[in-house]
């Protein structure tokens, strides 16, 4: 497993900052290790709703989880209020860093993970392959 380390900056959007960090690593099989920080306004899509729905407050960043790919992500995050409310859904564009959010990203190098049409769902779901070796 290879490992990586980022700091994102007050006013980056979080979602899209990752998008770029997988595509500008090349990821194939990426997931969040462990992540904190603070937004200054949070856009997620809850369970069951076609559509996000963007929050204006500060809010703390309790954990992000999920799989990152050049072949697509999927990410879900919970977050705090300032009276300790938490509220989670499906990370959308328009989370929008407040102080900072340090993060750290593992990568595993047996697999890639894909995003393929799935007939019960509807929805693109991970695939997960096996990535051949050298000595195959």
């Amino acid at each position: 497993m290879q490992t990586f380390a980022l700091r994102l900056q007050p006013g980056q959007d979080l979602k899209q900052e990752l998008t770029t960090f997988a595509v500008s690593k090349q990821l194939q099989a990426g997931f969040v290790l462990s992540a904190i920080g603070s937004l200054q306004q949070a856009t997620l899509r809850f369970a069951n709703q076609p559509t996000g729905t963007t929050l204006a407050a500060t809010f703390e960043i309790l954990s992000l989880n999920g799989t990152l790919s050049v072949n697509g992500s999927h990410l879900h995050t919970a977050i705090a209020d300032s009276t300790g409310n938490v509220i989670g859904g499906h990370l959308m564009n328009g989370c929008i860093i407040y102080t900072t959010a340090e993060i750290i990203i593992g990568e595993l190098s047996q697999f890639t993970f894909m995003r393929s049409p799935d007939p019960h769902t509807g929805f693109l779901e991970l695939d997960i392959k096996e990535r051949s070796t050298p000595d195959d």
